[in-house]
């Protein structure tokens, strides 16, 4: 069985995000970048099915120039056999998920796992793009998923008010969440084999971008907080009106 999991590389969630002086890109000076925490689920899933017994290959992919390598190179130290720099810059959703698809199209993967969305972006909206280019089957943000046979598994979804437990057969793509798998950790031997396993670099398909970003904002600083006596409802009840709450 063929696995594809699909990386994001992200700044690390303690990053103080900082903008160049023109606003239109991220400062990335002392930046560290990690596996986007989602897509790390999905690895972990992937790897699970491998200790459970079953005969998988696990490919990861990031699109992005060479600064994602050693990102992938830690992915390659948790577990998957090989790796796949697509050589392009993650514009938009649209393209990324162009791109991933004109790369899996003709490789016959049974599983493609995304991470639920990027910690970057939060946009949700590649892997359900993905599916759609490549005509399969699609689970979002699941939370646990368990092989049933070479063509099929089990998956549980949170839906709001429950979960929902959906039979699917492969090709599928999946987003991860929470609770479908457990962060791993490369041991020594893990990174020390990353150092061998191939690290290919695909020239990118002539996949159009759908958005440009023509620039970056803070949100508007929070005002300082007002206190009031409890006795005192007038002034709160002025206050409230000229803040226009009533």
């Amino acid at each position: 069985m063929k696995i594809l999991v699909c990386i994001s590389h992200v700044p690390d969630t303690t990053t103080k995000i900082q903008f160049d002086s023109a606003g239109q890109e991220l400062n990335k000076t002392g930046v560290t970048f990690v596996i986007n925490p989602y897509c790390e689920y999905g690895l972990s899933r992937a790897i699970g099915f491998r200790e459970e017994g079953k005969q998988v290959s696990i490919t990861v992919l990031c699109v992005g120039g060479p600064e994602v390598e050693p990102t992938l190179r830690k992915a390659l130290a948790i577990g998957a056999d090989d790796a796949v720099r697509i050589d392009a810059v993650p514009s938009d959703s649209g393209s990324v998920a162009g791109l991933i698809a004109e790369y899996a199209r003709e490789r016959e993967f049974s599983i493609i796992f995304t991470g639920k969305e990027s910690l970057d972006f939060n946009g949700s909206m590649v892997p359900g793009m993905l599916a759609e280019h490549l005509g399969t089957a699609y689970v979002p943000a699941a939370i646990k998923m368990e092989l049933k046979d070479e063509d099929s598994a089990v998956v549980h979804r949170e839906i709001e008010g429950g979960k929902e437990i959906m039979n699917v057969t492969f090709p599928v793509v999946i987003s991860c969440q929470k609770g479908i798998a457990e962060w791993r950790i490369p041991n020594m031997r893990g990174i020390m084999a990353a150092r061998k396993k191939p690290l290919s670099v695909v020239k990118p398909a002539a996949v159009p971008a759908f958005v440009e970003s023509t620039g970056f904002a803070y949100p508007p600083t929070k005002s300082e907080c007002e206190y009031i006596d409890p006795d005192n409802v007038d002034r709160l009840v002025s206050s409230l009106a000229n803040k226009g709450f009533i």
